[in-house]
């Protein structure tokens, strides 16, 4: 079983999220490969697909939403989960979030088995005018390792099971 973790990313947070996921699935026996979005050419040769994206103003990032569409018919024929990143603050270790009204339509389309929502990280040196006036009020890193890691593994208990029963 091959899986493809994709993720958009603008200031590092959500690839390193992505490659806290990639691990979890390695380290539940899947063969897996973590790619920014813009460098996906194809998804041949994967069986299943997580994508993420870095929430900015309630939107997914740019990339995701362009790799979703690029490559919408190989999704819709793979397994694909989504999870999002952004929120800074603890309310994403605190309950469930559900997807914004844009990555929602998305899983929709995908048929996603599955969508989460995880902190964020911002510097508080983030350069940019937004990022630096949002920095001066809600900087930190709102990751939660285990929660991410926890997902994960959930993906790959769904995974093999799909493989030993199909």
């Amino acid at each position: 079983m091959r899986v493809l973790v994709v993720y958009a990313s603008e200031r590092g947070g959500t690839a390193e999220s992505a490659g806290w996921i990639g691990v979890a699935l390695r380290e539940a026996g899947l063969d897996t490969d973590v790619r920014p979005a813009g460098e996906v050419a194809a998804l041949d040769g994967y069986d299943a697909a997580v994508v993420g994206g870095a929430l900015y103003a309630g939107r997914w990032h740019r990339e995701a939403r362009h790799f979703v569409r690029r490559h919408a018919d190989a999704l819709a024929h793979r397994p694909v989960w989504l999870f999002s990143s952004g929120p800074l603050d603890h309310t994403a270790e605190q309950r469930q979030i559900a997807p914004t009204p844009g990555v929602g339509k998305i899983a929709r389309r995908l048929n996603a088995h599955g969508h989460a929502t995880f902190g964020g990280r911002l510097s508080p040196d983030a350069h940019g005018f937004l990022a630096s006036k949002i920095a001066k009020r809600s900087s930190g890193d709102f990751r939660d390792h285990d929660q991410v890691a926890e997902w994960a593994a959930g993906i790959a208990r769904e995974l093999r099971g799909a493989t030993k029963t199909g």
